[in-house]
């Protein structure tokens, strides 16, 4: 049976040997929600800003751009995704410089796929730990700034994260403070709120935004 918790996630492997993509895809990637492949560094990159995964698990040694200097770019971008470097050296220099960027664990090829699927699933604690579980299977992700339904991404638009963000960080949320928040400068009127709240409801759920008369919004 599969794991709950591996089957939420979205991966990305980045390989430039081919063959070896495809092994580790046909090997454990019926796991997971997705499991992306790209073939260097450049493109790892591109497609994590496209895709936002949850997991990365990269090669060092690949042309244009290598697993480490993808790794430092990506910790830029977020530095709470897990990085995964996968390397057939075990040379020190590597090691220490895959430590001060911030991954977390390095592997020396070849190794058991089954034993890096066991390692993902380890990382349960670490990844479920920023996200807030909400009502009706909503969770949102505070690291990401995502919000995710039954597990699957739920796209927002700037203001919307916003507004997640600030009802996560509180029990009400009064009127005023995300007028302020969300449309800083403008002069917003009630129903402009009004109309921002029924169109976020439609796109998730009625339920999951309350209303406290005369007061504010809560999740």
């Amino acid at each position: 049976m599969k794991s709950k918790f591996l089957k939420s996630l979205k991966i990305l492997f980045v390989e430039d040997e081919k063959k070896l993509s495809s092994l580790l895809k046909n090997a454990i990637g019926d796991n997971f929600y997705r499991f992306s492949v790209a073939n260097d560094g450049i493109e790892g990159l591109k497609m994590f800003k496209t895709i936002s995964p949850d997991i990365v698990i990269t090669d060092i040694m690949m042309p244009n751009m290598t697993g480490l200097d993808m790794a430092k770019e990506i910790k830029i971008l977020d530095k709470s995704v897990p990085v995964i470097i996968l390397s057939a050296f075990s040379e020190t220099d590597k090691f220490l410089d895959a430590i001060d960027i911030g991954v977390i664990k390095y592997i020396i090829k070849p190794f058991d796929p089954d034993e890096l699927l066991e390692y993902i699933e380890s990382l349960q604690e670490i990844i479920e730990d920023k996200l807030i579980e909400l009502s009706d299977g909503f969770a949102f992700n505070k690291a990401k700034k995502s919000l995710y339904k039954n597990g699957r991404y739920v796209s927002l638009t700037k203001k919307e994260i916003r507004f997640f963000e600030l009802l996560v960080q509180n029990h009400i949320v009064e009127y005023e403070i995300i007028k302020n928040d969300l449309w800083e400068g403008e002069d917003v009127s009630d129903e402009r709120l009004r109309t921002f709240i029924r169109r976020l409801r439609a796109k998730t759920s009625k339920d999951l935004i309350k209303n406290i008369k005369s007061q504010g919004y809560l999740v």
